[in-house]
């Protein structure tokens, strides 16, 4: 990755709807040019996506929650992955190091809501135990790769040495 796809994504980062005529003016390319770039980085990986940034009290997810999940023996992650994609409440999900064997972060529109999840999770022929807490507020949330080091807002989206 060069300094002219560094810059491309550091707008894209700050405004995912940049046209190619910012991308291009911000990159010191032409409006073409600047659309190769963006393909190229869209087809190579780089760039996985775009998408809109949705309050999710606005969709009627007034609670959120980290689930840890506890499974009763060695499940293949590729099958975890398809059931875990399978319920929408769930908006992240990742495999950890302790305890847990794996740690989701759902959404749902109130405590009932929840539960139904939870029971649903439970459900799941794997899973020995669940562990919940429920989070009351955002202290700091950002988008990805935005500040910090080897990030956009340092001006370099190398990884830190």
């Amino acid at each position: 990755m060069d300094d002219i796809d560094q810059r491309i994504l550091r707008l894209l980062l700050r405004d995912g709807r940049a046209t190619f005529a910012e991308i291009g003016s911000a990159a010191g390319l032409s409006v073409s040019a600047a659309k190769r770039r963006v393909d190229r980085l869209v087809r190579e990986g780089t760039i996985r996506g775009f998408a809109a940034v949705v309050d999710a009290h606005a969709m009627g997810w007034q609670l959120e929650a980290l689930v840890a999940l506890f499974t009763n023996g060695t499940v293949p992650f590729s099958h975890m992955r398809g059931d875990l994609e399978g319920v929408p409440e769930i908006v992240e999900a990742f495999t950890v190091a302790g305890a847990a064997d794996a740690m989701l972060r759902v959404v749902a529109g109130d405590v009932p809501h929840l539960e139904r999840v939870i029971s649903r999770l439970r459900a799941l022929p794997y899973v020995q135990q669940t562990d919940t807490t429920m989070l009351l507020s955002s202290l700091v949330r950002r988008p990805t790769l935005t500040t910090g080091p080897g990030t956009a807002a340092s001006g370099a989206l190398t990884a830190p040495a």
